[in-house]
C-alpha cells in the first residue's frame, strides 16, 4: 500500500468515525466521489469494502440485501454511477431509515471504498387511533353530515423492526364505529439466503352500522332500532413470499373467512350474500405478483410499478361461495427536468360472474381505485377499470433540524415536500345487473379533473388537497391521505 492510498483509507476512517452513524446530506451522480484525481473519470472501478454505519439496530445483511454493489467486484464506471444510486433508493425504500447515502470514496485510481450511511427511524410506535371509518374525509364531511359517531378509536402499537432484521409486528384493539382486534406480524426472509418470507394476519371485527347497498351512486348504511350487532368477522390468512430479485416479488396466500350478519339485514336486504343464510364462510388462495423500482414508495417521482394477483373465493365443497378475482395496478413515474414528474397509473379488477356477496363487492370509489371528482360517489359492479395522471411541480423540498427542541434522534429532522398537481382521471364500472337506482353512473364513461396540493412531511406521510370536477359538472374540494398513484 503506498502512502496515496493510506492517506485515502484513513479519509474513509476520519468519515465513519466523525459521523457516529449520523450524516445527513444529499448525494447526487454529478459529485459521487472523492478523488485522488479529480479531473477524469476511470473506465472502471473495484470495490475493496463497504462500510455501513448509522445502522444501531438494524442488521448489516438486511442493508446488504439491498445493494448491487458488492465488495471486490469490479464494474465500468457509467454501471458504478447507476448501481449507486440505484442502492441508495433501494435502501431507503426499506422504510427503516430517515436518510439513506450510499458514497464512493477513492483510494486509489480504480480502487474505491463504499461508505453506507443511515439515519435510523423510531420503530417502535405506540399510537391512538382516531381515524374515520368512511371511505375519505369527504365522504364523511359530505355524505356522513360529519357525524362523529363514525369515528374509530383505541390503541395500535407498530414495531417495525424485530430484532433488527426487518420484521413488523402489528397489534391494533378498536372501539368506535368499528370494534376490531388485529394481529399481523411479517417475517421478509427466514433463509439464510434472503428469499423467502412469511407473514400471519388475525382479524376479528363487528359493526352495528352498516353499508347494505348503493343507492344514487352512494353507500347506504343501516342499523336496526335496538342498536344491535349487524355484523361480525373473523379472518386469518398465512402468506409465503419469494423474491426471486430486488425488484420482483411473489406471494402466495391462504386463508379462512367468516362472516355473520344479523337477521335484520337479510329482510333489509335479502340477497346480502347472494344466498338465503345469515353466513358466509369459505377458505381462500391467491397468487400476487409485484415488480417496485420506484425511487420513493410513498410518493414516487421515478421508477415503475405492477402489482397483479388472482384470487379464488371457496376452495371446498362446503364452502358457501366460488368466486375468481383478478386485479391489477401498474403506474409509471417519470421526472420531466428537475422540478416536474409526470404520473400515470391504471388500476382495475374483474369477477367472473354477475353476482358476488355484497362484502365483496367492488367498484370505482372503494380503494385502489377511484376517479377524481367522484370522491362521494361508489360505482359498484363487476369490472372496471381506472386511468389516473399527475403533472406534478415540486414547490419546496427543505428539511428543517429540530434537535435543539427534539430530543429523540430519530425525530430531530423534519422535512416538507410541497407539489402542485394538475390531474386528469377516467374510467369505467361495468354492472351486468344495471341495477335502476344507480344507473346514473355505471356502464358510462366517467372522467374528472383539477388541481391540487400535495404535502409530503415526516416518514413519508402524504396530505392531498385538492379540487375536482366530475364530467357530470360537479366540483368538490377534497382531502385525502397517501398519494393518489
Amino acid at each position: 500500500m503506498n502512502l496515496k492510498q493510506l492517506f485515502y483509507r484513513l479519509l474513509l476512517l476520519i468519515c465513519i468515525l466523525g459521523t457516529g452513524g449520523k450524516i445527513l446530506f444529499a448525494q447526487n451522480s454529478d459529485s459521487l466521489y472523492i478523488s485522488p484525481n479529480n479531473t477524469s473519470t476511470p473506465k472502471q472501478v473495484t470495490i475493496n469494502n463497504i462500510f455501513i454505519v448509522g445502522n444501531e439496530k438494524t442488521r448489516k445483511n438486511i442493508i446488504l440485501r439491498e445493494m448491487n454493489l458488492a465488495e471486490n467486484m469490479t464494474y465500468n464506471w457509467e454501471e458504478f454511477v447507476a448501481l449507486v444510486t440505484a442502492d441508495q433508493k433501494k435502501i431507503y425504500n426499506l422504510r427503516l431509515f430517515t436518510t439513506a447515502t450510499v458514497t464512493p470514496l477513492f483510494v486509489g485510481e480504480e480502487q474505491v471504498e463504499i461508505l453506507v450511511s443511515v439515519k435510523e427511524r423510531w420503530y417502535i410506535l405506540p399510537s391512538i387511533i382516531f381515524n374515520l371509518a368512511d371511505r375519505n374525509f369527504s365522504e364523511w364531511w359530505s355524505n356522513q353530515n360529519r357525524d362523529f359517531s363514525r369515528v374509530n378509536y383505541g390503541i395500535k402499537l407498530d414495531h417495525n423492526n424485530i430484532g433488527g432484521r426487518n420484521e413488523k409486528l402489528r397489534v391494533i384493539g378498536q372501539v368506535g364505529f368499528t370494534q376490531a382486534i388485529l394481529l399481523n406480524y411479517t417475517i421478509p426472509y427466514f433463509d439464510k439466503n434472503q428469499l423467502h418470507g412469511l407473514a400471519a394476519k388475525f382479524s376479528y371485527n363487528t359493526n352495528k352500522n352498516i353499508p347494505i347497498k348503493s343507492v344514487g351512486n352512494k353507500q347506504y348504511f343501516y342499523r336496526n332500532p335496538d342498536e344491535d350487532i349487524l355484523k361480525k368477522t373473523l379472518a386469518a390468512s398465512l402468506t409465503y413470499s419469494f423474491r426471486g430479485s430486488f425488484y420482483n416479488f411473489h406471494y402466495f396466500t391462504a386463508g379462512y373467512h367468516n362472516t355473520w350478519i344479523h337477521k335484520d339485514v337479510i329482510q333489509e336486504k335479502p340477497n346480502y350474500f347472494t344466498h338465503d343464510d345469515q353466513k358466509l364462510k369459505y377458505f381462500l388462495a391467491s397468487y400476487r405478483y409485484r415488480h417496485d423500482n420506484r425511487d420513493n414508495v410513498s410518493y414516487a417521482t421515478h421508477g415503475t410499478m405492477l402489482d397483479a394477483s388472482l384470487t379464488k373465493y371457496g376452495m371446498f365443497g362446503n364452502d358457501d361461495i366460488d368466486e375468481l378475482e383478478f386485479s391489477i395496478m401498474a403506474s409509471k413515474y417519470n421526472k420531466l427536468g428537475d422540478k416536474f414528474h409526470f404520473a400515470t397509473g391504471i388500476s382495475g379488477s374483474a369477477f367472473f360472474s354477475d353476482n358476488q356477496p355484497y362484502t365483496l363487492v367492488r367498484g370505482i370509489g372503494y380503494k385502489p381505485d377511484f376517479i377524481r371528482g367522484y370522491e362521494l360517489n361508489v360505482i359498484e359492479g363487476q369490472q372496471l377499470i381506472a386511468h389516473k395522471n399527475s403533472l406534478r411541480y415540486e414547490i419546496l423540498d427543505i428539511a428543517y433540524d429540530i434537535s435543539d427542541i427534539m430530543p429523540i434522534d430519530e425525530f430531530s429532522v423534519f422535512p416538507i415536500k410541497l407539489y402542485l398537481s394538475g390531474n386528469f382521471d377516467h374510467g369505467y364500472v361495468r354492472d351486468a345487473n344495471r341495477l335502476p337506482l344507480n344507473a346514473a353512473l355505471i356502464n358510462k364513461y366517467l372522467l374528472g379533473y383539477g388541481l391540487g396540493l400535495d404535502l409530503i412531511g415526516m416518514y413519508d406521510a402524504v396530505f392531498r388537497f385538492e379540487y375536482s370536477v366530475n364530467n357530470m359538472g360537479t366540483g368538490s374540494f377534497f382531502v385525502n391521505v397517501k398519494a393518489p398513484i
